[in-house]
């Protein structure tokens, strides 16, 4: 498979405190890498670092461009989409209005792909003028996640989507995931602390610790790995 994403001795810094130190990770087309780790090992950041969210320095190429001078809008013009941790919805706008937001920089009638996002969400046509503030977590959530879709991205970052969540709301966020993945081809990079859930769905993933990577492999490989066993998986 061709990488879409590379990133190559990856560091990035919040002033003068530097949260990553060199990660290198790959992304090949069509797949779900997973980001695994623990609290502070950079996860968010290596998230930060692609979508230009964060200072950095290092190699990042996407779909054989390099994106190292390049910050959050030019990356979203690009077909990177970043769902942050804490969902990121406009509270005070309609359901509607947010997902409006995500097809920003679409040009034409977003009609057809609304009719696609409503079809993974189909609740979501059911509530356009309701305040997105009143939706349940779960429901912002998936919200956020139907705002990214809607702009068509090539490549989305989604962190930690089951913070806070009760377990039947991450199981549903989760199918869908998998299924815009299977039937959708999108490219999935997920920082998720349910170790369990997100190597269930990616095909790959990275362990970071103290914003390195310490141990990268297939899903099958670091659920079979004892360390990772011990510490994320629990048995």
């Amino acid at each position: 498979m061709t990488a879409l994403l590379e990133l190559e001795d990856v560091e990035a810094r919040y002033g003068p405190v530097r949260a990553l130190h060199g990660i290198s990770l790959a992304v090949d087309e069509g797949s779900v890498v997973a980001v695994l780790g623990p609290n502070g090992a950079g996860k968010t950041t290596t998230l930060r670092a692609v979508s230009g969210t964060v200072t950095r320095a290092g190699r990042i190429v996407f779909a054989g461009r390099p994106l190292d001078r390049l910050g959050p809008a030019a990356a979203a013009r690009l077909g990177i989409a970043h769902v942050p941790e804490g969902r990121g919805t406009f509270s005070e706008l309609t359901v509607w209005e947010n997902l409006r937001l995500g097809a920003y920089t679409r040009r034409g009638s977003i009609e057809p792909e609304l009719e696609r996002v409503f079809s993974y969400f189909p609740w979501l046509a059911e509530r356009r003028r309701q305040q997105a503030g009143t939706l349940s977590g779960g429901e912002q959530q998936m919200l956020a996640l139907a705002r990214a879709f809607l702009h068509r991205p090539r490549l989305l970052l989604l962190d930690e989507p089951s913070l806070g969540l009760a377990p039947v709301l991450v199981t549903e966020i989760f199918r869908i995931v998998r299924e815009l993945n299977e039937e959708e081809g999108l490219t999935v990079l997920v920082v998720e602390q349910n170790a369990h859930l997100a190597l269930q769905v990616a095909q790959a993933g990275y362990v970071l610790e103290a914003g390195r990577v310490a141990l990268a492999g297939s899903s099958d490989e670091l659920r079979a790995d004892d360390s990772v066993r011990r510490s994320y998986l629990g048995y």
